[in-house]
């Protein structure tokens, strides 16, 4: 069972050595992460492999003198670095494509779906997720993290940019995902 406590107590607590509180951090982030990192390196056995290393680079960053203040967003800007070094180094580029992984059934009053509920549902995601894959990287990489529940500021974290810059690309974002669903 999960602890009530913060992700930046669980850190303050691995810094101390607690094992248990870095199976907590893993387990409440790790999903996430590697579905975040999947969606840039598009291979499983390298994402688990940087899943893992940014989990390591946690237990060294212990031993610094700096701690993360966001312990969430601090875990996605190490995924993300790790990520873009190693296309950089496979020189295949840095890209990342957004999928839709499932698309929930549309309930008729707990009745079964209406099948064409469920054709419109599913042309809709498919057609989100051809829009998405013909982003620009910098666009899809802050597609997949908006779409991972991130707020705007741990996305700033992350990008390494300033809120309002997140902001306005998030409007450029929408509009441009707009204009390419209506084609």
């Amino acid at each position: 069972m999960l602890s009530t406590r913060s992700d930046e107590a669980l850190f303050e607590a691995v810094c101390r050595g607690d094992l248990r509180a870095f199976d907590e951090l893993y387990a409440r982030h790790a999903k996430a992460l590697f579905t975040f990192v999947r969606r840039m390196i598009h291979d499983a056995h390298e994402s688990e492999d940087v899943l893992n290393e940014c989990f390591l680079t946690l237990v060294r960053q212990r031993e610094s003198s700096e701690r993360a203040s966001n312990v969430r967003a601090w875990l996605f800007v190490v995924a993300r670095n790790l990520c873009l070094n190693r296309l950089r180094a496979q020189k295949r580029g840095a890209r990342s494509v957004a999928e839709i992984t499932a698309i929930e059934a549309i309930d008729g009053g707990g009745k079964e779906p209406d099948p064409s509920a469920l054709l419109e549902a599913k042309s809709d995601a498919e057609q989100l997720r051809r829009a998405v894959a013909r982003l620009p990287e910098p666009m899809a990489t802050l597609y997949a993290l908006r779409a991972r529940g991130m707020a705007y500021d741990e996305i700033a974290l992350v990008l390494e940019v300033p809120v309002g810059t997140v902001k306005s690309r998030m409007h450029e974002l929408v509009r441009r995902l707009r204009e390419e669903m209506s084609r």
